[in-house]
C-alpha cells in the first residue's frame, strides 16, 4: 500500500468514526450537563468548597468564579513545582527556577501547556501526577464550563441566571473527562504506553555509552493530554516518544481523542437550544475547515518540490519513522486546529508552506473544531459575527437562535476576536525589536521572525506547540509568553460570558420570513468565509514576511 493511500484511508477512519459518535457521546455529554441530579461524590465536593449546587450566578459572578479558580491553581502549581524537592517521588531533581515555574503554571492552567522545559530531567513523578496532570484535567472543564454558559445564554430568556461554574466544572471533570481518561488509559497501556512509578533504568546504548531513561505514569497523563486538547507531553520528544505513541495505533487513538469533544460538543449545543440542526451546523463548519486543514498540510508535505524531498517521495526531515509523513501531518493539523500543542513531528522542519498551514489553523482562533470548550463558544462568536455582516448586508436587525446582535453583543463578539490578534502581532513586534529577545533566535531572516510569530501565535491561542529555533527557556520569554498566555485565555472568556449574560437577559423574537436561516449550506458557507477572510486581514502582513516569504523564496 502506497504511503499516500495509507494516509487516506488513517483520515477516513477518523472521520468516520467520530460521525458514528457524534449523536451518542453528544448525547452523553448533554445529559451529564444538564442532569438536575447530584451524585454522592459531587456533594462531597460542594460542601467542602462551600457551594450550594442549586444555585445560579450572574455572568458578572460566574466569571469572577472562573478567574479565582484560576488564581488559586496558578498559586498552588507554582508552589508545587518550587517545592518538588521535598516531596515524595522527586526523583532527585531540584525546584524549577521562578520564571520557569511561573510559565509553566500559567501554561497548564490556560490549558496551554506550553513546555520550555524537558519533563523527564526536570519534574518529579508527584508534580507530573498530582500538579500538571490535574490541571489538564480541571482546565479543560474550565473550557466546556464557559461554553456551557454560552450556550444557556442563547436558550434563557430574561434573566440573568447562567448556571453554576462550580457544578459545571465539577460535572465535565467527574462524569464526562475521568470516564474517558480511565478507558483511554488502558487501551494506551495495552498498546505500550508506559505506566508506573519508577525512577528509571540505566541502559548502555548501541553506540555504548550510558543513558538513564526515566519511567513514570505516562498513560494516564497522556489520554487527558489528548482528551482534554493539553498537549503538555511526559517526556520532551512529547508524541514522537515510544513511551508516549508507540505505534501507528496508538498515533490514531490520541488523534481521536484530541478531536473526540470539540467535535461532539456541537450536538450539546443543539439539543440546549431546542434545535439539533444548529448543531450540526456549527460541527459542519468545523469540519469543512479541518478537512481543508488536513489535506492543505498533507499535500504540501508529501508533493513539496526540492531535491531532497523529491529524491525520498516526501518532505520527511523532523518526522519519526514510526509514523511516516501523513501520519505526522495529519497529527499536526489535528493539534494546532485544537488547542492540543502535542507534536509527533519537528513542526520546524516542515517545509515552509507546510509549517505556515500549522500557523494559519491557530491563527483560525483554534474554532476546527478548537480546544475543549473553547472551540465551540470562538465558533458561536464566529457565527454571531456572521449573522451581523449578513444583516448590514439587507438592511435588517441581525437575528441569531431568536436573540438581536445589537451594539451591546457584537462589541462583546469584536473585542473577543481583536484579543489574540493584538497579543500576537504585538508580542512579536516587541520580541523582533529587542536584542536581548533578539539574542535567543538560532535562525536569522524569514524563517527566524516565522519561529518568533509561532511561539506568540501558539502562546496566545493557548496551543503550546512549539516551531523551535529559539531558546524560549529565558526571562524575557517565559514571562512574555506566560503574559499572553493568561490574557489570551482569561480576557476572551470575560468577553464570552459577558455575550452571555447579555442574551440571556433578552425577550427572543419570533422567527420571521426574512430571518437568516442559520442552519442552511449558506450560513455554513459564509461563516467558513466570515472566519478565513478575518484571518487573512489580520495576520497576511505578518505572514507574508515569514513563512510566505520563505516558502516562495525557495519554490
Amino acid at each position: 500500500m502506497s504511503p499516500t493511500l495509507a494516509g487516506v484511508l488513517f483520515i477516513a477512519s477518523l472521520v468516520l468514526v467520530l460521525v458514528l459518535l457524534y449523536r451518542p457521546f453528544g448525547d452523553y455529554m448533554y445529559r451529564a450537563i444538564t442532569s438536575v441530579r447530584h451524585l454522592r461524590a459531587e456533594k462531597v465536593l460542594y460542601r467542602a468548597v462551600g457551594v450550594n449546587p442549586d444555585g445560579e450566578q450572574s455572568w458578572g459572578v460566574y466569571a469572577r468564579s472562573v478567574l479565582a479558580f484560576s488564581a488559586v491553581s496558578i498559586l498552588f502549581l507554582y508552589l508545587f513545582q518550587r517545592l518538588q524537592n521535598h516531596l515524595w517521588l522527586s526523583l532527585g531533581f531540584d525546584p524549577v527556577k521562578p520564571d520557569q515555574a511561573w510559565n509553566t503554571a500559567v501554561s497548564f492552567v490556560t490549558n496551554t501547556n506550553w513546555q520550555s522545559y524537558s519533563g523527564e530531567a526536570t519534574m518529579g513523578h508527584l508534580v507530573q501526577m498530582g500538579g500538571l496532570a490535574v490541571q489538564n484535567f480541571v482546565s479543560a472543564a474550565v473550557g466546556v464550563a464557559v461554553a456551557v454558559a454560552l450556550v444557556r445564554g442563547f436558550s434563557r430568556a430574561k434573566t440573568d441566571q447562567l448556571g453554576n461554574f462550580w457544578v459545571d466544572l465539577v460535572r465535565v471533570s467527574i462524569r464526562i473527562l475521568l470516564p474517558v481518561a480511565v478507558l483511554g488509559t488502558l487501551v494506551l497501556i495495552a498498546g505500550g504506553v508506559v505506566q508506573n512509578l519508577s525512577a528509571g533504568t540505566d541502559v548502555t546504548t548501541l553506540a555504548g555509552t550510558a543513558q538513564h531513561i526515566t519511567g513514570g505514569p505516562v498513560a494516564s497523563q497522556e489520554v487527558i493530554k489528548e482528551l482534554g486538547t493539553n498537549g503538555g507531553g511526559f517526556y520532551n520528544a512529547n508524541s514522537a516518544h515510544p513511551f508516549e505513541n508507540p505505534t501507528g495505533w496508538t498515533n490514531w487513538f490520541e488523534i481521536f481523542l484530541i478531536l473526540l469533544i470539540p467535535f461532539c460538543l456541537p450536538r450539546v449545543f443543539g439539543r440546549m437550544v431546542g434545535d439539533k440542526r444548529q448543531g450540526l451546523a456549527i460541527a459542519g463548519i468545523m469540519a469543512i475547515l479541518a478537512i481543508g486543514s488536513v489535506i492543505a498540510l498533507n499535500v504540501l508535505q508529501i508533493h513539496h518540490a526540492g531535491t531532497v524531498p523529491t529524491a525520498v517521495g516526501s518532505a520527511s526531515e523532523g518526522v519519526e519513522t514510526r509514523f511516516g509523513v501523513p501520519q505526522s501531518a495529519t497529527f499536526a493539523a489535528t493539534t494546532t486546529l485544537t488547542s492540543t500543542g502535542a507534536v509527533n513531528s519537528f513542526h520546524d522542519s516542515y517545509t515552509s508552506l507546510g509549517g505556515m498551514v500549522t500557523m494559519l489553523n491557530m491563527m483560525l482562533g483554534e474554532v476546527a473544531p478548537g480546544g475543549v470548550g473553547s472551540g465551540l463558544y470562538g465558533m458561536l462568536v464566529l457565527a454571531i459575527i456572521t449573522v451581523f455582516v449578513a444583516g448590514l448586508m439587507v438592511g435588517r436587525t441581525p437575528e441569531y437562535l431568536g436573540k438581536k446582535i445589537g451594539a451591546r453583543e457584537i462589541k462583546f463578539a469584536s473585542l473577543y476576536l481583536l484579543t489574540t490578534p493584538a497579543l500576537v502581532l504585538v508580542g512579536t513586534a516587541i520580541a523582533m525589536g529587542s536584542e536581548k529577545a533578539r539574542a535567543s533566535m538560532a535562525n536569522p531572516g524569514a524563517h527566524g521572525l516565522s519561529e518568533v510569530l509561532y511561539a506568540f501565535t501558539s502562546a496566545s491561542n493557548n496551543n503550546g506547540s512549539a516551531f523551535a529555533g529559539i531558546s524560549v527557556n529565558t526571562d524575557f520569554y517565559n514571562t512574555a509568553l506566560g503574559l499572553c498566555m493568561l490574557l489570551g485565555r482569561f480576557l476572551p472568556i470575560i468577553f464570552v460570558l459577558g455575550l452571555a449574560g447579555s442574551l440571556a437577559r433578552q425577550q427572543p423574537v419570533p422567527a420571521s420570513t426574512g430571518t437568516l436561516k442559520t442552519y442552511q449550506p449558506l450560513f455554513i458557507g459564509m461563516v467558513v468565509a466570515v472566519t478565513v477572510v478575518v484571518v487573512l486581514l489580520t495576520y497576511l502582513p505578518a505572514v507574508a514576511l515569514g513563512p510566505l516569504a520563505e516558502g516562495l523564496g525557495s519554490s
